[in-house]
C-alpha cells in the first residue's frame, strides 16, 4: 500500500469512528426524553412540595412513613416551598430530583428548559381552588376598580383568574381589575382589613376567606369538563427518572398509599395534614376551615394529562407565556402503570403527550 493509500485509509477510519462516537453521543444524549441507562436505586430522592391542603398527600406520605417505606435504602431528603416557581428553579438548577407542584409550574418549568428537564409523571389532587370576593360582589362586572389578589405572577390561580377576566372582557389595571401577586397569608389580612376585595385561591386559603366572610363567586370546578383540574402534579427530573426508574416507582406507591389512606381513613388524614402544616407554618387551620378545605379537594395519581393542552393555552391567555408551549414528551406514565397495575387499578392516559419530541 502505497503513503498516500495508507493516508487515505486513516482519513477514512478516523472519520468513520467519528461518526459512531458522534451516534453514540446522540445516542446517550438523546432527544429530550431518550432513555438514559438505568442506575438502580438512587442514594437519595430530594422532594420539593408546599405546606398545603392541596399538598395533603405528600405531607400524608411524609408523616406515615410511605415513602420512605417504599424506597428502601434510599434516602428520602424533602423540603418545603411557599410557591411555584420558586421550586421550578430549584429543579431546574439540580437541587431537587422531584417535585409535587401546581399545574402551570409544571409546564413553566417544561418550557423553561425547552422540553428537556422535567416530566410529569402522575396526578395528586384535583379541584380546590375558588375566586372569593366580599358578598356584596354577585357579578364580574362588579370586580372593576377592585383588587383581587392571586398567590404569585405565573402560578395556576394567577393564569385562570387572568384567562376568566380576559373571557369576561374585564381589563386589567385602572381601568377594570387590579391582580395584585401576594402571598397567602397576607391576602387573608388585607381582605380582613378591606384593602383587597377577594382573591383566586386554592385551598385551605380560599376557604380561610370564606371563614372570614368572603362568598364563591367562581367555583374553578365548574369551568372543567366533570369538574376535573390538575391543581398538583408531581414532576421528576428527566436524567433522574431515566437514571433511577425504580426509585421514582417507590415514591409512586407511597404516593398511591397516602391517597389510598385518605380515601380510607378521612377524618385521620384531615388531622395529619393538620398537624403536618401547623409543624412546618406555626400555624394549624380551624376545624371548619379544614373540613370545607378537604371537601372542595379530590385526590388521585390519574395526572388528567388531557387537561395539559387547554392549560397551555390558559398560560397564553393570561400573559403569563408568549406563546403556546409544545408538550409533546411531558408526560410519562410509564412507572405509575407498572405501579397502578401492580395494586389492580386501571391505567392512566398520557393523552399523547408522552410522545418523543423529534
Amino acid at each position: 500500500m502505497t503513503r498516500r493509500a495508507r493516508l487515505l485509509a486513516t482519513l477514512l477510519a478516523v472519520v468513520a469512528l467519528s461518526a459512531t462516537a458522534a451516534a453514540c453521543s446522540r445516542a446517550d444524549r438523546g432527544t429530550a426524553g431518550q432513555a438514559q441507562a438505568n442506575q438502580g436505586p438512587a442514594a437519595e430522592l430530594r422532594l420539593g412540595y408546599f405546606p398545603n391542603i392541596t399538598h395533603a398527600p405528600a405531607l400524608i406520605g411524609q408523616d406515615k412513613g410511605h415513602f420512605a417505606g417504599q424506597l428502601g435504602n434510599t434516602k428520602l431528603i424533602t423540603q418545603p416551598f411557599n410557591a411555584g416557581p420558586e421550586e421550578v428553579n430549584a429543579l431546574l438548577g439540580g437541587s431537587l430530583d422531584a417535585a409535587f407542584i401546581g399545574s402551570s409550574p409544571a409546564i413553566n418549568a417544561f418550557a423553561k428548559s425547552n422540553g428537556e428537564t422535567v416530566r410529569l409523571v402522575a396526578g395528586t389532587t384535583s379541584g380546590g381552588a375558588q375566586l372569593v370576593v366580599k358578598p356584596d360582589i354577585t357579578s364580574p362586572e362588579q370586580l372593576k376598580g377592585k383588587t383581587i389578589a392571586t398567590p404569585q405572577a405565573g402560578n395556576t390561580q394567577d393564569v385562570a383568574l387572568k384567562k376568566w377576566l380576559k373571557e369576561h372582557k374585564i381589563p386589567q389595571g385602572a381601568d377594570g381589575v387590579t391582580v395584585q401577586n401576594l402571598e397567602n397569608p397576607r391576602t387573608l389580612d388585607l381582605f380582613k382589613s378591606g384593602q383587597v376585595a377577594g382573591g383566586w385561591l386554592p385551598e385551605p386559603w380560599s376557604s380561610r376567606l370564606v371563614d372570614a366572610g368572603a362568598k364563591v363567586l367562581v367555583d374553578e370546578k365548574t369551568l372543567w369538563p366533570g369538574g376535573q383540574f390538575p391543581t398538583t402534579v408531581l414532576i421528576v427530573r428527566t436524567d433522574y427518572l431515566q437514571q433511577h426508574p425504580d426509585t421514582v416507582a417507590g415514591l409512586l406507591r407511597g404516593l398511591q398509599q397516602s391517597v389510598d389512606f385518605a380515601a380510607a381513613n378521612p377524618a385521620e388524614a384531615r388531622t395529619v395534614t393538620n398537624e403536618a402544616i401547623k409543624r412546618l407554618t406555626g400555624a394549624s387551620l380551624a376545624p371548619a376551615v379544614l373540613d370545607r378545605a378537604f371537601t372542595e379537594l379530590s385526590f388521585g395519581l390519574d395526572p388528567l394529562a388531557g387537561t395539559f393542552p387547554q392549560l397551555a393555552k390558559d398560560s397564553v391567555t393570561a400573559g403569563a407565556t408568549p406563546t403556546e408551549t409544545n408538550l409533546t414528551g411531558f408526560v410519562n406514565v410509564t412507572e405509575l402503570n407498572k405501579v397502578l397495575r401492580a395494586s389492580g387499578k386501571p391505567a392512566v392516559d398520557a393523552a399523547g403527550l408522552d410522545k418523543a419530541q423529534r
